[in-house]
């Protein structure tokens, strides 16, 4: 137990020592043991690192499944909207240019960039010019973080941070009183 939420704590600090000196955050996913989310993404705070959601329930992730439902971004932002509490946020994950436009022009509070590379990440930050949150996710990989937190995003989502950690090898050893 102790060992899985040291590794994972472990990781976080690790990660987040990558883009020091950055204003970038670094997220974890829902990707989690079940059973243990919470106690997993404690660890990644723990680590120095920042939950994204915790369940369906605190925010809108509205993905690609979710578009091709509503017949368009547009349509899924307007339909997730009247659903939802004032306070709660929208995101919408865009993997083109034109997804970008779309989300921007739907109001997303935070556009998420699936699977980009480092340039069309730059193009899309200067697209977004502020209007909205900026995520990166997909294909992040530790030796990649400095340079995608150098493209101007706000965050960068990490499922291995919590799926792929590897447990720190602990003994605990008794002592006689």
């Amino acid at each position: 137990f102790l060992q899985r939420l040291s590794g994972i704590a472990t990781q976080a600090r690790t990660f987040v020592g990558e883009v020091a000196g950055t204003s970038v955050k670094l997220v974890d996913t829902r990707k989690t043991t079940p059973g243990w989310r919470v106690l997993e993404k404690y660890a990644v705070r723990t680590g120095g690192a920042h939950n994204h959601r915790m369940g369906l329930y605190d925010g809108v992730l509205i993905k690609d499944n979710h578009i091709a439902v509503a017949g368009g971004i547009a349509n899924a932002v307007k339909k997730v909207r009247h659903q939802i509490s004032h306070l709660v946020k929208v995101e919408v994950e865009a993997a083109t240019f034109e997804e970008v436009d779309a989300a921007l022009a739907a109001g997303a509070d935070v556009i998420m960039l699936d699977n980009m590379d480092l340039e069309q990440i730059r193009q899309a930050v200067r697209t977004i010019d502020k209007r909205a949150l900026v995520e990166v996710s997909g294909n992040v990989t530790r030796a990649r973080l400095k340079a995608l937190a150098q493209t101007g995003v706000d965050l960068i989502s990490i499922g291995a941070l919590t799926h792929s950690a590897t447990a720190v090898d602990l003994s605990m050893r008794m002592v006689p009183k």
